[in-house]
């Protein structure tokens, strides 16, 4: 069955398709490596020796894991490589039989493209006997099962219409807050909750599978606190911007838009940290940095408010190949208790 974290809402949107889920028995994510050589692109296929068969690195969510999450450790684990999940390619869902019961579950695997150029593969040698790059062509002739088919062709897709190669930035609203009504002290030093610290610590694994080299952070104490775990994790200085207060996206909005397009213009995997009142103002230079058509790229960005809820993280994939517009979005509501 699947952990009890990933009933976490998970929402994506491409050129391709919109998916939210995840709602079946079995729940597990993937990734489809792919690189560029003087022959084209290719990609990793995986050959698995309990089956017998050639797939992409994949497997089941443990407990208390998100999605991407997943997806990075199984290819750390089965070819170890880490890997930042890339555009968002498909959700495939099959039926497997069930060991212990007489009826059959529903099994969904999510996809990321992801980005292995320069690296090298080593299988495990127990659920990975052997790797291969091979041609998209023949990747699709290899592949035991239909539905690995669908990641590799929108996979192709991406790459022809160059939105494979992407950087990844983050938006995360601050974790759950102390009430506005119970803080008489100054607003900037209002701090998180106790689920809000317990958020910002299960936060932080997710944020971390796209291995930020950035962090950003509005200055008041509740957003600086959400982003701790992330700053000792990775060891990365944490940069704050009044900016992207409250205060500033109330008084000053074209400011607290000017730094938005700063972030979007670095093009580099990176986090940024603000408040719910804030994000009406990011939210629309994410619009406009969209590339076009973008109503079918950005039918995961929040349209109504709260945007976010507390602890929650927007994805934005910026394609290096299309002056970064953005060309993918996720959505992953927090944890709660």
């Amino acid at each position: 069955m699947a952990s009890p974290q990933s009933d976490r809402i998970a929402t994506w949107s491409t050129p391709d398709r919109a998916v939210t889920g995840p709602s079946a028995d079995v729940l597990a994510a993937g990734m489809l490596p792919w690189r560029l050589t003087a022959d084209g692109l290719e990609v990793m296929v995986i050959h698995r020796p309990r089956y017998d068969d050639w797939s992409w690195p994949k497997g089941k969510l443990d407990v208390g894991e998100t999605l991407p999450e997943c997806a990075v450790r199984e290819v750390q684990e089965e070819v170890g490589l880490t890997l930042r999940p890339g555009v968002p390619l498909c959700v495939t869902c099959y039926e497997v039989p069930a060991r212990r019961s007489g009826g059959g579950q529903t099994k969904e695997v999510w996809y990321w493209a992801a980005d292995a150029a320069g690296l090298t593969a080593t299988p495990d040698g127990h659920e990975v006997d052997e790797i291969r790059w091979v041609s998209p062509a023949r990747a699709a002739q290899m592949l035991a099962n239909e539905t690995d088919r669908e990641p590799l062709e929108l996979l192709e897709r991406a790459h022809a219409q160059g939105r494979l190669r992407t950087t990844p930035t983050i938006v995360l609203r601050h974790a759950k807050a102390k009430p506005r009504s119970s803080w008489s002290r100054a607003e900037q030093e209002r701090p998180l909750a106790a689920t809000g610290r317990r958020q910002a610590l299960s936060v932080q694994g997710l944020v971390w599978a796209w291995r930020p080299e950035r962090l950003v952070s509005s200055p008041w104490r509740r957003c600086v606190e959400t982003v701790a775990p992330l700053v000792k994790t990775s060891g990365l200085p944490l940069k704050t911007k009044s900016a992207f207060t409250e205060a500033t996206a109330r008084e000053r909005p074209k400011k607290t838009r000017r730094a938005m397009r700063d972030v979007l213009g670095r093009r580099r995997p990176q986090v940024l940290c603000t408040h719910r009142p804030v994000l009406p103002e990011l939210l629309q230079e994410i619009r406009d940095a969209a590339a076009r058509p973008a109503s079918e790229i950005l039918r995961a960005l929040p349209r109504e408010d709260p945007y976010l809820r507390p602890g929650a993280v927007l994805v934005l994939h910026q394609a290096v190949e299309r002056d970064g517009a953005v060309v993918a979005v996720e959505v992953y509501d927090p944890w709660d208790d």
